[in-house]
């Protein structure tokens, strides 16, 4: 069977291979030429980036190109990146008109080539009507969830119909850390509430034998494409029928060659799930409940009751499947995805039900599914709760090699546990030992500073992909410069370093990951001065209602406390910022910073560019510390890093960022200049403190 699904794999990836990189639409992007395309819609399109230049990017397939006045017939996948957010409104099934610049896809994808558009999609048409009724179900369950808390009616319509439009990163990414991420999309977990939903109701109604498949067989297909019939969801949908008849019914040699077979016939529909990461995901996740959950069931029912067995064998067996690959990815062991599953499950059925049914009560009534989707609402409130808990736990998450070397060393490692777990010998040794580690962790974190960290000077705060800093200014008091684009993060980071006051807020530029955290800065805390660029266009104003806002020129100092503040730049004030400028031109407007005290200094870049450094050269100090700017990209000038002379670097970046921010060309240049790199994306906030021997950095993490 392993053969012949490699086999399958094979020949599907090299017909579509073939099929992507021959033909007019790979030519185009092969010179990076222009032309119009014509696609049609194949996935909700996606808002993507930050820093003020979101793009939507739409996966879709192409059907015509035009070349020399005449159109040609094709049918390709592509990837359109579109500046224009009148492309978040199409969907799936659309047909779509566009001109744009063809490129080559960068990652290893089965696409003919990326499209990139400015303007608008001219539509060709409305989208089929199956489709638009999918659309109009979802946008009645958003209506219906409308008075939910943010975080419930963000997280409850991903769990009935995959819909995770208006997901916070940092709520997803909490999910991620607890384990269960796998609630926010549609998965076999949902059909399989489904399909159990709709055999109950045929059991009440005393419906038959033969009515009730047909039933849950309709049931089934609303679901999917009400939840897109998108590759994700109809692999979920096979996997989820195969693991859930198989573990019910305990047979075990049938569901495995019935998952062998799901695996040839969807590699065959769709190539591009050989390389999917998600494809084997959900792979290994079935095979775990066919595999390992019978028999562990078994024994657990010897020692817990049924519904708890049954619950325990299956997060673990397909927790345990599943840990190779996501240890592969993330470089990361979750320590606490089982309790989390377990603690979420008895919560899952109900969301998923009361949600599907106050869907289907919006169709006709808003107003009243606005009041049965409260009870859904608590359990999902429950759901994000067990997922805050968990992920704030320490060492929720445990550090491993990534890549093919981390997942051969965790089976490996696995292999070792379970000869272990057969010794009786093997057993004592490994707790005792086991025991010895556990009484040093504790004791360690008995005895070791608390946070904030005595004497620090200056944190680089964990945002996300953007930057906050602080700058302490005395007991309760910090200057902070930027503050990330979630109020959120900046607010809990104020928060554990004890400020209750900032006499100066510095916004660098008016971009969304600097400025939008400003909320958090001021929650619960007295904000004396908001200082911009002088160029700013005015947006900071909007979040700086009610407080003194004042614009910074080249040479001016602050002194707090102790603590001094001088601007470097922008050199001149030039032109104002409008929407229409580029990134690169509101990135080059930022504030550039020096910050003194006495044993302690840093130079705070903002987001300046290549143009803006080489002006800024002439006049950089050494400093102890450097916030090395725009998040460490390749955009950086060697003599600007350079004249810092800095031993210490910071980066502010998000973790796993669209942007491949920090750019390895940054990172080997700062390790040539001789300055120790420190990321918040690996090790959260980072605070610079000042002790007897000089400056020292401490993660909290």
């Amino acid at each position: 069977m392993v053969l012949v699904c490699a086999a399958a794999s094979a020949a599907g990836v090299g017909l579509r291979g073939w099929a992507v990189e021959s033909g007019p639409v790979r030519a185009l992007a092969e010179r990076g030429g222009r032309a119009a395309v014509e696609v049609v819609v194949s996935g909700d399109p996606r808002v993507k980036g930050g820093a003020g230049r979101k793009v939507v990017v739409v996966r879709a397939r192409a059907e015509g190109v035009w070349q020399r006045g005449r159109r040609v017939g094709v049918r390709v996948p592509v990837l359109v990146i579109a500046g224009d957010r009148r492309w978040e409104g199409l969907t799936p099934g659309q047909r779509v008109k566009a001109s744009g610049r063809f490129g080559e896809p960068r990652e290893a994808e089965l696409l003919a080539a990326v499209v990139v558009v400015r303007g608008p999609p001219e539509l060709q048409g409305e989208p089929p009507a199956t489709q638009r009724a999918a659309e109009h179900v979802r946008e009645r369950l958003r209506q219906a969830v409308a008075r939910l808390p943010s975080d419930r009616r963000a997280v409850l319509p991903g769990m009935v119909v995959g819909d995770t439009s208006r997901l916070d990163p940092r709520l997803a990414e909490e999910f991620r850390e607890s384990g269960l991420s796998h609630l926010l999309v549609v998965s076999g977990a949902n059909l399989a509430i489904v399909i159990g939903a709709v055999l109950g109701l045929c059991r009440l109604a005393g419906l038959g034998r033969r009515c009730a498949p047909p039933l849950a067989v309709c049931a089934v297909a609303a679901f999917v494409l009400v939840a897109r019939p998108e590759p994700s969801v109809l692999r979920a949908t096979v996997m989820g029928v195969i693991g859930l008849l198989a573990f019910f019914t305990g047979r075990r040699r049938q569901g495995i060659p019935a998952l062998g077979a799901a695996v040839v016939l969807l590699v065959l529909a769709d190539p591009t799930l050989a390389r999917s990461y998600g494809f084997a995901l959900s792979v290994l996740a079935t095979a775990g409940l066919l595999v390992l959950a019978p028999a562990w069931r078994e024994r657990l029912r010897a020692r817990l009751p049924g519904p708890v067995a049954d619950a325990l064998a299956v997060a673990a067996a397909a927790q345990l499947a599943v840990a190779p690959v996501l240890v592969m990815l993330s470089g990361e062991i979750g320590v606490v995805a089982v309790a989390a599953n377990l603690l979420a499950a008895p919560a899952v059925a109900p969301a998923t039900l009361l949600g599907a049914a106050s869907a289907v009560t919006a169709l006709f009534s808003v107003p009243l599914a606005q009041w049965t989707v409260w009870p859904a609402g608590l359990a999902v409130g429950w759901i994000i709760g067990v997922a805050r808990a968990a992920a704030a736990l320490p060492y929720a998450t445990v550090p491993w090699h990534a890549g093919g070397l981390g997942a051969v060393s965790l089976v490996a490692a696995g292999a070792v546990a379970v000869a272990v777990l057969r010794s009786r010998r093997w057993r004592l040794v490994v707790a005792a030992a086991m025991g010895g580690v556990l009484v040093a962790v504790v004791v360690l974190r008995v005895i070791a500073p608390g946070w904030p960290p005595p004497g620090w000077q200056m944190v680089a705060c964990d945002v996300g992909q953007g930057d906050a800093l602080a700058l302490a200014a005395g007991p309760g008091r910090a200057v902070v410069v930027d503050a990330g684009p979630d109020p959120r993060a900046v607010d809990g980071c104020l928060d554990r370093l004890g400020v209750r006051e900032v006499p100066l807020l510095a916004i660098t530029h008016p971009h969304a990951d600097h400025l939008d955290g400003m909320p958090g800065v001021r929650d619960g805390r007295a904000v004396r001065l908001v200082l911009t660029t002088p160029r700013t266009s005015g947006r900071e104003a909007r979040l700086a209602a009610g407080m003194p806002l004042r614009t910074a020129e080249a040479g001016q100092r602050w002194d707090i406390g102790d603590l001094s503040l001088t601007v470097l730049g922008p050199l001149s004030n030039g032109p104002r910022l409008t929407p229409a400028d580029d990134g690169g031109t509101i990135n080059n407007a930022s504030l550039v910073l020096v910050a003194r005290r006495p044993g302690f200094s840093a130079l705070l870049a903002g987001d300046v560019e290549t143009e803006a450094q080489r002006a800024l050269t002439g006049s950089v100090p050494p400093v102890n510390v450097l916030k090395v700017p725009h998040h460490g990209s390749r955009t950086q000038d060697p003599a600007f890093l350079a004249a810092a002379r800095a031993p210490i670097a910071l980066i502010s970046a998000g973790k796993d960022n669209d942007y491949g921010h920090p750019s390895a060309t940054t990172l080997n240049l700062l390790r040539r200049l001789g300055a120790r790199v420190h990321r918040t994306d690996h090790s959260g906030d980072i605070a610079v403190t000042r002790t007897h021997g000089g400056l020292s950095i401490v993660h909290r993490s």
